[in-house]
């Protein structure tokens, strides 16, 4: 058998969720012409940022697994429009360090700063200003494509459309993103002026985002999923703008993109199994519930606290013990959010399936041809792996599709064929694009052999 003509080291991988290891041949090039030289080996290939896919999606356990963060490259940038062209290696953290003294901030941006614009752009990644703003798609003015020949291919919604839109939301299957060119927005400082408001059901939740995104940038949600009655779908409502000169006080009105980056705490250990159970997740939700609600309606808040807190545990997917997590996320269209929704946390408050962190959001119009959002509203729960969790969310995805919904690929695992087929009806276009630019099929993963994307 031919191997590689470049040296890699085998090593053990998972996503986020720490769930589903599987060995690879892993390289790390620092330039791109090693990534062409990769291809011409004959293992199957495909590219990986920060490893921030929850599931499968940057796994693979047939051939080669393509680290990217070394390419990681600035190329240019225009200030009267705000279009960056950097290398995919290069992480939201980079953009933000760089940007946000300048005035500028990502038009679209993950919960997480340590994902890579390459990763961003084969997830389509989507923010909480989705419902005004779409997804990271709706920001990539253009794409640089190693296609599996080796052939550098520049992609835009004019120059080979077809290829553009099947490799935004595409999961790194239509070849290896090399470089993107992107907008920023601008900026009057560094802060957010942010709004919480308390709900104390999931009717309440939907009524107050109907009232209030009209007048905010960025909306988001968290839900206690354990609620039951009367509370049940109870949530903290987190939105907010981009601050103005004038809206902040006079120490930080003296340099208002002074941003400083939160150093994260990483725990040394991995959490004892079961330490996320139903009523530790219980006793958080409320005491959360409660203390959120005393916190003033109005902030200033800075940039990382507002978009990331999450990051300022830097390896928070420990919590869930060496098990794991699953973190499962799904859209509701507009017409049925509400019912959906309200069965999905019956479900969950019913049959005791907690999630310590659950985070509700609105989506706005559809995108690339595989990507997540449709217009309706968004749910993310992550749950501890254990006996019984895979049959319980086969049974959210039969809710999910009996409603027209879908699951979003960058946080799957365990999602049949079937349920794929049907929450996505536009993958037979995609495939005939990928089984145009990648006949051989050279670029898969493991999502995409558990979900047979590589055939009809």
């Amino acid at each position: 058998m031919t191997v590689s003509p470049l040296p890699a080291v085998k090593l053990p991988l998972s996503g986020w969720g720490r769930c589903g290891v599987v060995e690879s041949y892993v390289h790390r090039p620092e330039k791109v012409a090693t990534v062409s030289q990769i291809l011409a080996g004959d293992r199957a290939t495909i590219a990986r940022g920060l490893g921030r896919s929850y599931g499968d999606a940057a796994l693979n356990a047939r051939g080669s697994t393509v680290l990217m963060e070394r390419l990681n490259r600035m190329l240019a940038f225009n200030p009267q429009t705000g279009v960056l062209r950097c290398e995919a290696g290069v992480t939201f953290k980079d953009i933000l360090e760089v940007f946000v003294p300048r005035g500028w901030f990502p038009g679209v941006t993950p919960g997480t700063k340590f994902v890579t614009v390459g990763g961003a752009v084969a997830c389509d990644i989507h923010g909480k200003n989705h419902h005004r703003d779409r997804a990271f798609s709706h920001t990539v003015r253009s794409l640089k494509l190693m296609l599996a020949t080796g052939e550098l291919v520049e992609t835009s919604g004019e120059q080979n459309p077809d290829l553009f839109w099947a490799t935004l939301g595409g999961m790194g299957l239509t070849g290896i993103i090399i470089e993107v060119e992107f907008a920023l927005r601008p900026i009057e400082t560094a802060y957010i002026n942010s709004c919480t408001l308390q709900a104390k059901n999931l009717q309440q939740a939907l009524e107050l985002f109907d009232e209030y995104e009209p007048h905010y940038h960025y909306s988001v949600a968290w839900i206690d999923c354990l609620a039951k009655g009367d509370a049940l779908g109870r949530s903290i409502l987190m939105l907010g703008n981009h601050a103005t000169l004038s809206q902040l006080n006079p120490p930080q009105q003296v340099n208002p993109f002074n941003y400083q980056p939160k150093r994260p705490f990483n725990l040394p250990w991995d959490a004892p199994a079961g330490l996320l159970n139903q009523m530790t997740i219980r006793a958080f939700n409320e005491y959360y519930y409660r203390t959120k609600s005393a916190v003033k309606e109005r902030a200033i808040a800075d940039i990382d606290t507002f978009f990331y807190p999450l990051d300022s545990l830097g390896n928070w997917n420990r919590l869930y013990g060496k098990p794991g997590f699953v973190q499962y996320q799904c859209v509701f269209p507009t017409e049925v959010s509400s019912q959906g929704l309200t069965e999905l946390l019956e479900l969950c408050s019913q049959e005791g399936w907690g999630s310590f962190l659950g985070v509700l959001k609105r989506f706005g119009p559809e995108d690339g041809l595989l990507s997540f959002p449709l217009p309706g509203y968004t749910l993310a729960l992550d749950v501890s792996v254990k006996p019984g969790l895979y049959a319980f969310l086969d049974r959210l995805d039969r809710l999910v599709i009996d409603r027209g919904g879908r699951v979003y690929l960058a946080k799957d695992i365990r999602l049949t064929p079937e349920s794929f087929r049907k929450m996505y009806p536009r993958f037979p276009q995609w495939l005939e694009i990928k089984s145009q630019v990648d006949p051989d099929n050279r670029f898969t993963s493991v999502l995409s052999h558990r979900l047979q994307l590589l055939s009809r």
